[in-house]
């Protein structure tokens, strides 16, 4: 892994800080994937306009925002904006999260429709126990842990502390270029959510050619 200047203050594909680290790649791999899919869906969505089903009209909506949110948290990356992009797990795992219950309880698309109001709606723990193994109890502490660092509390402040030339420690306000651990958590979330969108597209667009995920042989 090469030694990245601190004068380099935008990155390219070419050097990146975090280039060569597998998740990386692998993410890479899944955005290829996904837009590929998405492309089909748009292509199909456009010539099936009329006929579309409710809950095809509300993932046309989600996964759309879901995918641009993934991008977004890539570039991030790329830039070594590592806090940022962690902020944007959370707005990205809600989207995987809301059309996964959409099209596991079809019954509350009229929730969805009108205005996915909250009190009205189901908790994004909810949402995320139903869409996985996980209990009621581990999809909070998930919640919790996204929440913390969202809302600027004490507890989320520890996921943008550096170390300082001096030795002593201190709180990123910019890029983060030598954080390999937290830059491999956030690719490694980031595409998990990412497969179960492009996954929820596959089962809510039956009709559509998508290509298969590729295969992980990655060394």
């Amino acid at each position: 892994m090469k030694r990245i200047k601190q004068r380099d203050t935008v990155f390219s594909p070419e050097n990146e800080p975090y280039l060569g680290i597998k998740s990386i790649e692998w993410f890479d791999r899944i955005i290829i994937w996904t837009l590929e899919g998405n492309e089909a869906v748009a292509t199909w969505t456009r010539n099936h306009e009329g006929s579309l089903t409710r809950l095809q009209h509300a993932a046309c909506q989600i996964i759309p925002q879901g995918i641009s949110i993934a991008l977004s948290i890539r570039e991030m990356i790329r830039q070594a904006y590592l806090f940022s992009a962690l902020i944007l797990i959370r707005s990205l795992m809600e989207r995987a999260a809301i059309i996964s219950y959409l099209d596991l309880n079809p019954d509350t698309l009229s929730l969805w429709e009108d205005g996915w109001r909250r009190g009205e709606r189901p908790d994004l723990a909810q949402m995320l126990s139903s869409m996985s193994d996980r209990s009621q109890q581990e999809a909070q502490l998930v919640c919790s842990a996204h929440n913390h660092i969202v809302h600027g509390d004490p507890i989320g402040s520890y996921q943008n502390i550096i170390r300082l030339q001096d030795g002593s420690i201190g709180y990123s306000s910019g890029k983060m270029i030598d954080n390999h651990q937290l830059c491999d958590y956030i690719a490694m979330e980031a595409q998990c959510y990412l497969v179960v969108l492009t996954s929820r597209m596959c089962r809510i667009f039956p009709n559509v050619h998508i290509p298969e995920m590729p295969k992980n042989n990655m060394k």
